[in-house]
């Protein structure tokens, strides 16, 4: 198995305690509301906590595909969370899975600064396709926005 790591950073005006509550304990239901794609969330096995595995179901080209996530760390206490695509067939013939590790930051004038790095795992020694992680960080910007802007226009939450 060959592993990839890319680190890639996000900066959002919304202050760290809020964007962490909404990417890391409230995501299962804003991403269906602010990614068009995404048709729900559902836990398949766990509590909610650390090896909890959730389905994120999406429509791609007209059907309905899925990926497997498990949430394999939780620090609230510094705004962290790691996860992992551990399958479904979302996730890229190629790949064993794909690890991201999370951290929220206080940014300038309140804001945060998202750091992630991002380890694909692939199968044997299969290669990584540079398409593969060009994606991923589309769709990650995509979401991080997503979310954010979520935020930015419900100012009660």
């Amino acid at each position: 198995m060959g592993v990839f790591v890319f680190d890639d950073e996000y900066v959002s005006t919304v202050a760290p305690p809020k964007l962490y509550k909404a990417l890391a304990k409230d995501a299962d239901e804003i991403v269906p509301k602010v990614i068009k794609e995404a048709q729900g969330v559902e836990i398949i096995e766990g509590n909610g906590g650390p090896g909890t595995i959730k389905k994120l179901s999406i429509l791609e080209d007209g059907k309905t595909n899925y990926v497997l996530h498990k949430l394999d760390a939780v620090d609230e206490a510094n705004f962290g969370y790691n996860y992992s695509l551990v399958g479904g067939p979302g996730l890229h013939e190629s790949l064993e899975k794909v690890a991201f590790e999370t951290i929220i930051l206080a940014g300038s004038d309140g804001g945060s600064i998202v750091k992630i790095s991002v380890k694909y795992h692939t199968k044997g020694d299969a290669a990584l396709s540079d398409a593969i992680p060009d994606e991923s960080k589309i769709k990650g910007t995509g979401l991080f926005k997503a979310i954010g802007g979520y935020v930015l226009a419900n100012p009660d939450y």
